[in-house]
């Protein structure tokens, strides 16, 4: 049957008309889903790639309740590089050995809330990776976040910078115990600095 387009366009209006009426065909907050709150502590695996096509493996440690996450970072053909974010927003990125060397940033927030994604923009559901059906969500246009649908895991997270990391393994509850990578070797301390990093 061929309609014209004046009568497609009444029965657009119409059922245009009837979704806005009809509260079976509208949805409602509790249809629309939130992402699930990251765990308070655990152990992910994610393979990254960087804005400008460099790639890594990153091995990483929520610790909430702790107050850090400890990233041991594997760039391809690269040194191993131990990335330590505590939650007053300092960071210590160091290498071990013989040549170690250290790098102390500060930022203005720590590491992320559990809750981080609270309020994030829903975007529907999406494909991604290995055949995952992911709902995603877009956080004040700096991330872009992929929850597996049926299990709630992460999947994949994107950023604006063009970073993009894949869920390899997510073991909820995991708690990293090796104490002497967590705290940040002598030589970071012995660097000229205006800030006061004693406490650690």
């Amino acid at each position: 049957m061929n309609l014209n387009p004046p009568l497609m366009t009444s029965l657009v209006l119409i059922t245009l008309q009837l979704i806005a009426f009809t509260p079976s065909l509208q949805f409602t907050d509790q249809e629309i889903p939130s992402p699930k709150p990251w765990p308070h502590q655990f152990h992910a695996l994610l393979y990254m790639n960087l804005s400008r096509g460099n790639l890594q493996i990153s091995n990483l440690w929520y610790d909430w309740p702790g107050g850090l996450n400890l990233n041991i970072i594997q760039k391809q053909l690269g040194v191993l590089l131990y990335d330590v974010e505590w939650n007053n927003g300092t960071t210590f990125y160091y290498t071990v050995g013989d040549n170690g060397t250290c790098e102390i940033m500060r930022a203005d927030v720590g590491i992320p809330r559990p809750d981080f994604l609270d309020g994030a923009k829903y975007l529907g559901t999406q494909v991604t990776d290995q055949g995952f059906l992911c709902n995603v969500w877009e956080k004040v246009d700096t991330i872009w976040y992929y929850e597996d649908v049926i299990t709630k895991r992460p999947v994949r997270w994107d950023f604006y910078d063009g970073i993009s990391t894949h869920v390899m393994t997510f073991e909820v509850g995991a708690v990293f115990n090796d104490y002497s990578l967590i705290q940040a070797p002598s030589y970071c301390f012995s660097q000229k600095t205006d800030a006061n990093y004693t406490s650690y």
